[in-house]
């Protein structure tokens, strides 16, 4: 017999970006987005101590053991799990994917940030500072941005 879910309930999410380098994007957009980068370092000790992972699949990162190949970002006011690290609410995780499954074109998901109200060439210069670009401006009838690429080349907007 297979459980009914219930319908009024939301489904938990994350956003997942292949990287190349998942603690540089990390510490890229928990700087853009005023975010924190998750502590999975307790529980890469208790699995490194069981045996479970091997020291290959982890490195030190700002001075505590990481996922080699993963690293996320959470929204400081949400919650988190204590004995994982792992966020509970608004995330973004990235995996590591070789570089030759690179495949160019245009991003098919892209994240809109939305900077305080008159101070988008000031939001746009602090991400630059942070290691993004200025694609293009964009001025519209519906609306002005710039459309900006994380450090990967990952396109976002700025509103």
């Amino acid at each position: 017999m297979t459980a009914t879910p219930t319908p009024s309930a939301p489904l938990h999410w994350k956003l997942v970006v292949d990287a190349h380098d998942p603690h540089a994007q990390a510490d890229f957009w928990a700087g853009a987005l005023r975010y924190e980068i998750e502590d999975h370092s307790a529980l890469v000790g208790r699995l490194l101590g069981l045996g479970a992972v091997t020291a290959e699949s982890v490195v030190d990162h700002h001075g505590r053991r990481a996922w080699r190949d993963a690293a996320a970002v959470r929204h400081p006011d949400d919650p988190f799990d204590p004995d994982s690290g792992t966020g509970l609410g608004r995330r973004l995780l990235f995996n590591r994917i070789p570089r030759e499954e690179t495949e160019a074109g245009k991003n098919r998901l892209h994240i809109d940030l939305h900077g305080p109200a008159g101070r988008r060439d000031a939001e746009a210069e602090r991400l630059c500072a942070l290691g993004a670009r200025v694609r293009r401006k964009v001025v519209e009838p519906a609306g002005e941005w710039v459309v900006m690429t994380d450090p990967e080349g990952n396109e976002f907007c700025l509103h």
